[in-house]
């Protein structure tokens, strides 16, 4: 009876390791808490690797940020030097990380896996369904403390703050050029210092560098105003 237990536990958890951490963490409950920063884990392997940020195992030169693993501040680290080895197959856009690039293709194969069980919309992201929810419910937790406006996600909010602060984190590697928005940043890179043209024109075929474009020229076509 016993194995047949553990048996269910590997299953449940994926990995045997996991198990043994679950089992250390249920006889010592203390071991789940970070004594730094009072955060809360489920299993010793999670905890160990989130002491390394408080001992700054893994710390980036740049700029002094502190990871739990290696894998994740070699991924930082593309952050300073701009390096992006992941390229999509189809449009040629390069991505820092591979879960970018996976998640990027949805756009080339409609693939939406994330649905709406109000109005039936479909997302692509799991977070763009959390977005939208609010839509229905009404709900905009996140306020600005400077003029009050109110916004649906955090990330919104901490976009909007910049305003107030002047704050431009995402710099161009080719020209200096700072922005507020990662998204910005993309745009700027594709229209200025890219010669990708990975849209094209539904009706005559020519080729642009953004949607946007493409919708502006095809009021050529349309008579649209």
């Amino acid at each position: 009876m016993w194995k047949k237990h553990v048996v269910e536990f590997v299953k449940e958890f994926g990995r045997k390791r996991d198990v043994s951490g679950h089992i250390q963490l249920s006889t010592d409950r203390n071991s789940s808490v970070c004594s730094v920063c009072g955060k809360h884990f489920h299993t010793a392997q999670y905890f160990r690797m989130h002491m390394n940020i408080h001992s700054n195992k893994y710390k980036c030169s740049e700029c002094g940020k502190c990871f739990k693993c290696n894998a994740y501040l070699t991924v930082h680290r593309r952050t300073h030097s701009g390096e992006k080895p992941f390229e999509c197959s189809v449009c040629g856009k390069l991505f820092a990380r591979t879960g970018d690039l996976t998640v990027h293709f949805r756009i080339h194969s409609g693939e939406k896996l994330f649905k709406c069980n109000v109005c039936q919309k479909a997302f692509r992201l799991t977070t763009s369904l959390t977005k939208h929810m609010r839509v229905h419910i009404g709900d905009k937790p996140y306020e600005c403390q400077v003029c009050q406006k109110a916004f649906s996600v955090p990330g919104n909010l901490n976009n909007h703050m910049r305003i107030h602060t002047g704050d431009k984190p995402y710099k161009c590697s080719l020209c200096d050029k700072s922005f507020r928005q990662s998204g910005t940043l993309q745009s700027h890179e594709l229209r200025v210092h890219s010669n990708r043209r990975p849209y094209y024109c539904p009706y005559c075929g020519k080729l642009c560098k953004t949607a946007y474009d493409v919708k502006k020229h095809a009021r050529v076509h349309t008579d649209a105003k």
